[in-house]
């Protein structure tokens, strides 16, 4: 029993996650999006010896987090390991990566500005700047949040002497451009297992027909992860469907000029996010959202994200029915269900832009 009643302490109801950004000291960068990645302060990072910042953005629901990693001319990181996933994407610059286990098992390759790979689970990795004069920028996301308010415990998190060999045994094509690519069942949506892609702004994509609006495709399982991407590219004058997912889908602009909308069953108002290359926004979790493209080229976008076809977590961080109509049980709602306030707000901003709307054969009238 009890022997005294005390005040709750101040330091109580916040997470581990939370107690982890506080000590590193960067400076974070919180709401529904960014504007640029490449115009993002970056401060001091003692830790990796580098530059950084770290993103936390209201969609993320602190299950997943991004953050940015500058390297100065011919500078490298401090190594490091962690027992969260990460997966990588190039915002500028060039270099190489190392990547070893305690096994003694080692492998490195080469990234370019819009190069996607993922470190192994536990891995020691090391980045390198490839060029004396310029910096680099890097746009890692992760699983920390989870697994640090879950153990919240760092020496633990970061020194963790496991080697995770189902991931990761020093396989000599481990980050080759090889790999199976999968046909999703009933669909037309196309699945690459790969451990690293050389460019992502230039990868040829085949056609999604579910998405609509000649949209284009491809997902990305990699290094054996829960934690996987996707690129996807629309047609100049054209919009996707709407759909609705899970938390923590870090969708990063390419190509293109246009916005995207959300909003939810209860506040049927839009939130409007105007985008351009480099913007980054991350939808709420089970927000319906939508993409238009209302500039003179193809849209292209990459999104980070949970929801992998092998390995299964919750329902909630899963992005299954997003090619079915909600009217079926799914999570996308189809042309001819839209608000008619979604197509007159694409109109007017297309003709703001002198783009001409190429919507005709996919919107009937009673959607406009």
């Amino acid at each position: 029993m009890a022997s005294e009643t005390r005040a709750l302490p101040d330091d109580w109801g916040r997470t581990g996650y939370t107690a982890f950004l506080e000590a590193e000291g960067l400076p974070v960068v919180r709401g529904l999006a960014v504007d640029d990645l490449a115009a993002v302060e970056v401060a001091p990072w003692p830790r990796l010896e580098a530059q950084g910042a770290y993103i936390q953005l209201t969609g993320t629901e602190d299950t997943d987090n991004a953050y940015i990693l500058e390297l100065p001319p011919a500078g490298s990181t401090a190594p490091e390991r962690h027992l969260f996933e990460e997966v990588v994407f190039v915002v500028a610059g060039r270099g190489s990566c190392e990547v070893w286990n305690q096994a003694g098992a080692r492998q490195t390759f080469e990234w370019q500005r819009g190069s996607l790979f993922a470190v192994p689970l536990n891995t020691f990795h090391r980045l390198h700047n490839g060029s004396g004069r310029h910096p680099a920028r890097l746009l890692a996301v992760t699983t920390a949040p989870l697994m640090i308010s879950l153990l919240r415990n760092l020496a633990f998190v970061f020194d963790c002497p496991f080697d995770f060999t189902d991931r990761f045994a020093g396989q000599p094509d481990y980050f080759g451009a090889d790999g199976p690519v999968y046909v999703r069942p009933q669909s037309t949506q196309r699945i690459w297992e790969t451990n690293f892609v050389a460019d992502v702004y230039r990868l040829a994509l085949p056609e999604w027909h579910e998405r609509g609006a000649g949209g284009r495709h491809m997902k990305f399982e990699l290094a054996n992860n829960t934690l996987v991407a996707h690129s996807s590219e629309f047609p100049v004058g054209t919009y996707k469907k709407a759909h609705r997912h899970g938390p923590g889908a870090h969708v990063i602009i390419l190509h293109g000029q246009g916005h995207t909308l959300m909003w939810t069953d209860e506040h049927e108002a839009f939130e409007e996010i105007p985008w351009k290359p480099g913007t980054m926004l991350v939808p709420p979790g089970m927000w319906w959202h939508q993409h238009f493209n209302t500039g003179p080229t193809p849209a292209r976008y990459l999104a980070i994200r949970w929801g992998s076809t092998r390995w299964k977590l919750t329902r909630y961080l899963d992005h299954q029915g997003i090619d079915r109509s909600a009217k079926a049980g799914g999570n996308q709602i189809e042309y001819a269900d839209q608000d008619p306030r979604v197509h007159q707000l694409f109109v007017e901003r297309c003709r703001a832009n002198g783009v001409e709307v190429r919507m005709d054969a996919f919107v009937a009238p009673t959607a406009r």
